[in-house]
């Protein structure tokens, strides 16, 4: 008869992040038990008081945290450089397929939970049930269906496309009743051909309706928010988190203001700035391999310089909501699968933090513990402690000192059970 498998882990490592701090600490272990942190502690004192029989893995010279989170990706997309035209003139099917592939990616980096910020038709939630079911793996997934747009505004591809008070609470009622986690609304242009970045798309009537109609079946909002003036309707309306924030004017130009900043960290607003996105960063990354190497040529040398130059502008808006006190509302998010954003390199947007101000210990937290309160499951996940879910990471090193850490994954645990992607 085969013996009965152990129902208490012992995790330990050299290192352990819990996501309440900035700081790892060493000689710590957590206790594992029905898919739930049972309890976490010194090494020792956990190994005593787990019951007999418990299994124990030293994961050797690595540290634990938290499984990441993703704030902000688009999980439908391919991220191979094409245009929004192109990727939206395939089959749904083929969207679906996509979005297997890139949650697998996403896993194995260590992003245990992420939100999908708008795909077309019914996609998003295909693959929400895909994961229920168990068809495919990724991490979990909170999912808003189609984002909702003004006529022919951005990402009026995924067909929500909501005008007025009424059009906007119907989108809402309809997303919610189809299975919307949370509300998603595209409240200035964007890269879609046509439409205006530097404006907004909504009145703050429009944006109060869909928000109060969100609030009344339990869901948190978030809206595209490049332009400055879609920020300023989006805080008087409420909205809970802001999208990139980028302080649009109409001439498409970034002129941060501190009064609206100081408005943000008032109301306690979320802020994901999604700065590879507005940075470039794949590119960056590819180029600093390149001269680490020393394979550079001068053209990219100059390419890399002019790049890094171009940076500073996202970066300094977000070294401005900083000096505001926003660094508590602030999130890391990827925007992966638009253009060449592809999935796996949350830390990419986590090193631009700490470009902007953020040590790499408060990077980390802002992609666990303060994510999982941005998105509502503070109270589940996003820090180590008892009676939440056992989402971990395992990355060799300590990435509280050195985020390059974070590409040397040693385990990935989902509720508690080890994945392997």
């Amino acid at each position: 008869m085969a013996e009965a498998a152990a129902t208490h882990l012992i995790l330990k490592a050299r290192l352990l992040f819990d996501g309440t701090g900035s700081e790892a600490q060493a000689g710590r272990a957590v206790l594992l038990a029905a898919g739930k942190i049972v309890a976490v502690g010194e090494a020792t004192q956990i190994e005593q008081q787990a019951p007999p029989g418990s299994e124990v893995f030293d994961l050797g010279d690595a540290c634990i945290t938290p499984g990441l989170i993703d704030t902000h990706t688009h999980v439908s997309l391919s991220a191979d450089g094409r245009s929004y035209v192109e990727l939206f003139s395939q089959t749904d099917e083929v969207l679906v397929l996509a979005g297997v592939a890139n949650l697998r990616r996403h896993l194995a980096a260590g992003v245990t939970t992420l939100r999908d910020n708008g795909a077309r038709n019914m996609v998003g939630f295909s693959l929400k049930e895909g994961l229920r079911r168990g068809y495919i793996q990724g991490p979990r997934l909170l999912a808003s269906g189609r984002s909702i747009t003004c006529t022919e505004g951005h990402f009026h591809m995924c067909n929500e496309v909501a005008d007025g008070e009424v059009g906007l609470r119907q989108s809402v009622r309809r997303l919610v009743h189809q299975g919307a986690d949370f509300i998603k609304i595209m409240a200035s242009g964007g890269g879609t051909v046509g439409t205006l970045p530097g404006r907004a798309s909504y009145s703050v009537e429009e944006l109060r309706a869909a928000v109060g109609e969100a609030r009344q079946f339990g869901r948190l909002t978030s809206a595209h928010c490049r332009a400055r003036q879609a920020m300023e309707r989006a805080v008087e309306a409420g909205v809970d988190m802001l999208e990139h924030a980028e302080f649009l004017d109409p001439d498409n130009q970034m002129r941060f203001d501190a009064g609206l900043a100081r408005r943000l960290r008032e109301q306690g607003t979320w802020i994901g700035p999604t700065l590879q996105a507005r940075t470039g960063y794949p590119r960056l990354a590819q180029l600093y391999a390149r001269r680490q190497a020393g394979e550079i040529t001068p053209a990219e040398e100059q390419t890399l310089t002019q790049m890094e130059e171009r940076s500073e502008r996202p970066l300094d808006t977000v070294r401005g909501m900083l000096e505001c006190g926003l660094k508590e509302q602030i999130v890391p998010g990827t925007d992966c699968g638009v253009g060449n954003l592809e999935f796996g390199h949350l830390d990419y947007d986590m090193m631009l933090l700490v470009r902007a101000g953020f040590t790499p210990g408060e990077s980390l937290r802002a992609a666990t513990g303060v994510s999982a309160e941005a998105i509502g499951l503070g109270a589940e996940i996003g820090t180590i402690e008892p009676g939440k879910v056992a989402d971990l990471a395992v990355f060799a090193g300590d990435p509280t000192a050195d985020l390059s850490a974070l590409s040397q994954v040693v385990a990935v645990y989902q509720a508690g059970r080890r994945v392997t992607v």
